[in-house]
């Protein structure tokens, strides 16, 4: 397993962490730097670490918190159940670092719930799994005979790709007597092989020698190369070539153009002719450098080849070698040094973004989170970030090159229900470069706004008798949230419509706020009620408001005049029966009376006009248009009848117009003594008609038996009367003159409440058989004047001083028959 190291902050840090928090509210945990260190080469699932254990996260935390990395390359992933950090693919610490001393990779693991960012460096440590190798098959050497003992020969060095003790080399040359191997120290450690003439040589006697030469690195276990060194023993050629420099330097920028010149070197041989004639090639250098750099082999000038990249190498080092025509060699050393040019614009990764983000969410929450990265370095690396754009969102930089997108002040998806910014990334090169990333920030509603009404109060006008179900009004409230949260029902929330406890006379729709009436309104009852409607919406919790609705009921023309003077029959006791007395000495507009009536309608459904309609002298009355004032259309004459009758009708003004009558009696007297006969036989009429209906019935089955007595007995006197000679003295009464006596009386109207019944009663008796004195004769009738009746107390009680008409007896003493006719009169019922 890996080897962790976990760094935390100093106590200096600490304070400087204390700071941030101070000024910013919404940090929500200080930045951790997590390192880890593992072997290159490691097999695809090897572990890594136990990165959530080592970032404070339980493995119950983890499907909420969403750990996941945030690396361009995924060279590692982490286990979403355990949150340990696995090898992604292979690793190979020389194509990633190079020459590099130190290798790592770093990334960003985030948490979610709340946003956290976290830094993970893992360290590539090399392993020794490159073997030195030698650029050529062979390494061919003149040396002249005649060169002394001790003269040193440099040879190629071997080139391992590993780091640090791996690529340290160390050479071995096969055993020979006449030459043997040293090492001269070079800059960086390196040692570079020599070899060494230890005795003369005879060109004579052996004139080629093969050595091999092995270079074994420090690896455990070690890696070797070799080469073999060809020695051709030639004629003297006692100068080698020698660099003016054993170090040439030379510092360019990057992106120079192909073939341009980087530096010239020169060495220079003591000899002459060919053996004098210096060559120069690169020595062991390994295939990158060849592609990039070339060398002129006459001149010594190093020009590019390819083109350069500060951000993928900043220095260059490799060895040169010059050569004379007798073989002889020197060797030198070149260090290219890559300046940097703003040649890359800077890099914006968007590592998280919370979208959408509630509106209630409070200032400083963190809606997003960048990096930024810029290839250059220097001034030309360093980044600043900005916001471009209307938004309430602000960027804050954070340790790592990482910024974060905060909310600056509040949000409100109503009035804006996502924010668009652009983030520019800005570097301080010359001139400088930048990048734009677009950030799409929705706001998701919360239920902050209560429905309202488009008016506080609402007024409806409603005509009284309607059908129950009619609509009312309909009302209406916007609620400017959205979903749930704006869908908007009403309900009725009290009002002053009927007692406390009875059912509103309307009621409300839940989902369209239309009201309809729950029953027939009746304006004479109920004008004008409230109700309260409540708009409330689907939010939790949920909000509401309250509008008042005040209906109107309309009047109809629905009620008939109601006359209160005179009252109508039956409304009033008999004794109360309405009577006027009119002098005869009125003159034209004496007020005789006023009919008083009331209409429950209002408006013109409640004007009210008269009209006299029935008169028993329709030219002595007028009654007033609107007053309903009774008053004398002319003088009041002898000729008039003591009794008047007057019907008035009374109208109002709806459509249709409704109506009632009012009967008015007038007495056409002096003074009140001389009306109180009237007045009694009103009250007399008035008592009688309480019985007269029951007494109806008994005299029609009085009247029906006697009928069938008188039958029974002419048919029976007439058997008799045949078996006897003579015309029977039925027939004779039958055969002789009726009559029946009665006097003088008035119309049977006079005493009103009375129903005048009569009827002829006619017997007949044997001549001188039966005495006159068994038939009494039946008592007087009455016969009054009207001057009687009107001094008289009542209408069945005649005065002492009238007289009788009563029936003479027939001259015929053999037919005595005695024909009465008796006038009753009968109370009328009451109405």
């Amino acid at each position: 397993m890996a080897v962790r190291r976990r760094h935390r902050l100093g106590p200096g840090g600490g304070r400087a962490l204390l700071g941030a928090l101070l000024l910013c509210v919404w940090w929500r945990a200080a930045a951790e730097r997590v390192r880890y260190a593992i072997a290159e080469e490691l097999g695809r699932g090897s572990l890594v670490g136990p990165l959530a254990r080592d970032l404070g996260l339980s493995a119950d935390e983890l499907p909420a918190r969403k750990l996941r990395l945030s690396e361009e390359k995924q060279y590692f992933t982490v286990n979403e159940e355990n949150g340990n950090l696995y090898v992604n693919e292979r690793l190979d610490r020389e194509e990633m670092c190079g020459e590099l001393a130190t290798c790592s990779v770093s990334f960003e693991a985030l948490v979610h719930n709340p946003l956290n960012v976290f830094h993970v460096e893992v360290a590539i440590e090399d392993v020794n799994d490159n073997s030195p190798n030698f650029s050529k098959a062979a390494l061919n050497l003149e040396i002249d005979e005649w060169t002394l003992p001790g003269a040193r020969f440099p040879l190629e060095m071997a080139h391992d790709s590993d780091a640090g003790s791996n690529s340290l080399l160390t050479y071995q040359l096969t055993s020979n007597p006449s030459f043997s191997l040293s090492m001269k120290e070079k800059p960086g450690g390196k040692k570079q092989p020599e070899l060494v003439l230890e005795t003369s040589l005879d060109r004579e006697k052996q004139s080629s020698f093969e050595l091999v030469l092995l270079a074994v690195d420090g690896g455990d276990p070690a890696r070797s190369g070799t080469v073999q060194v060809r020695i051709n023993v030639t004629d003297a050629n006692d100068n080698p070539p020698i660099f003016s420099k054993s170090l040439y330097e030379a510092r360019v920028a990057e992106n120079l153009p192909v073939e341009s010149l980087v530096l010239r070197v020169r060495a220079t041989d003591a000899d002459a002719g060919s053996n004098g004639r210096v060559s120069y090639s690169f020595g062991s250098v390994p295939d990158a450098i060849r592609a990039l750099f070339n060398i002129d082999t006459e001149t010594g000038e190093i020009r590019t080849a390819g083109p350069l990249d500060f951000e993928e190498k900043t220095k260059y080092i490799f060895g040169l070698e010059a050569r004379d025509g007798g073989g002889l060699t020197d060797h030198c050393e070149v260090q290219i040094d890559i300046t940097d040019e703003n040649d890359n614009a800077p890099e914006i990764t968007i590592l998280s973004l919370s979208s959408p983000v509630p509106e209630d969410a409070p200032t400083g929450t963190v809606v997003a989170v960048l990096k930024v990265r810029d290839r250059d370095s220097g001034e030309n690396g360093q980044v600043s970030c900005e916001l471009s754009g209307e938004a309430p969102l602000s960027i804050v930089a954070s340790p790592g090159g990482s910024y974060k997108v905060v909310t600056a002040s509040a949000l409100d998806r109503e009035q804006a229900s996502e924010h668009r910014v652009t983030v520019v990334a800005r570097d301080r090169g010359r001139p400088a470069l930048s990048a734009r990333t677009e950030l799409v920030l929705e706001v998701s509603d919360v239920n902050d706004n209560a429905p309202v009404f488009e008016e506080a109060a609402y007024s409806a006008y409603v005509w009284e008798n309607n059908a129950a179900g009619a609509l009312v009004l309909r009302v209406q409230a916007r609620d400017a949230d959205a979903g749930a949260n704006g869908r908007v029902s009403y309900w009725l929330a009290g009002g002053s419509a009927g007692a406390a406890g009875a059912a509103p006379p309307v009621s409300v729709e839940a989902r369209s706020g239309a009201l309809y009436a729950q029953r027939s309104l009746d304006y004479e009852q109920c004008r004008e009620f409230a109700v309260a409607v409540r708009a409330q919406d689907g939010g939790a919790p949920a909000r509401s408001s309250t509008a008042t609705v005040r209906v109107f009921v309309l009047d109809r023309n629905d009620n008939a005049p109601r006359v209160l003077w005179p009252a109508a029959a039956g409304e009033a006791p008999a004794a109360a029966a309405a009577f006027e007395v009119v002098p005869r000495s009125a003159e034209a507009g004496y007020l005789v009376a006023k009919v008083v009536a009331v209409d429950a309608d209002a408006g013109r459904n409640a004007w009210l006009s008269y009209e006299l309609v029935q008169a028993s002298e329709p030219a002595l009355f007028r009654v007033g248009l609107h007053s309903g004032e009774v008053r004398t259309a002319r003088a009041v004459s002898e000729r008039d009848a003591a009794k008047q009758r007057l019907v008035a009708v009374v109208k109002d003004h709806g459509q249709p117009a409704l109506s009632a009558t009012a009967t008015l009696h007038v007495v056409l007297a002096e003074s009140l003594q001389e009306a109180l006969p009237e007045l009694s036989e009103r009250a007399a009429g008035a008592e009688a008609a309480a019985a007269a209906a029951e007494l109806q019935f008994y005299l029609v089955l009085a009247l029906a038996l006697l009928s069938a007595l008188l039958v029974l007995s002419v048919a029976l006197a007439v058997l008799a009367r045949l078996r006897r000679a003579g015309p029977p003295a039925v027939l004779r009464c039958l055969g002789a003159q009726r009559f029946s006596v009665a006097g003088a009386a008035f119309p049977a109207d006079f005493c009103e409440g009375t129903l005048p019944y009569s009827y002829n009663l006619c017997v007949a008796a044997p001549a001188r058989a039966v005495p006159e004195a068994a038939w009494p004769p039946p008592p007087p009738v009455p016969v009054l004047s009207a001057e009687e009746l009107l001094g008289a107390d009542s209408c069945d009680k005649p005065s002492p001083n009238s007289s009788a008409l009563t029936a003479e007896p027939l001259a015929d003493p053999d037919a005595i028959q005695v024909c009465k006719t008796r006038l009753f009169f009968f109370p009328a019922p009451s109405v």
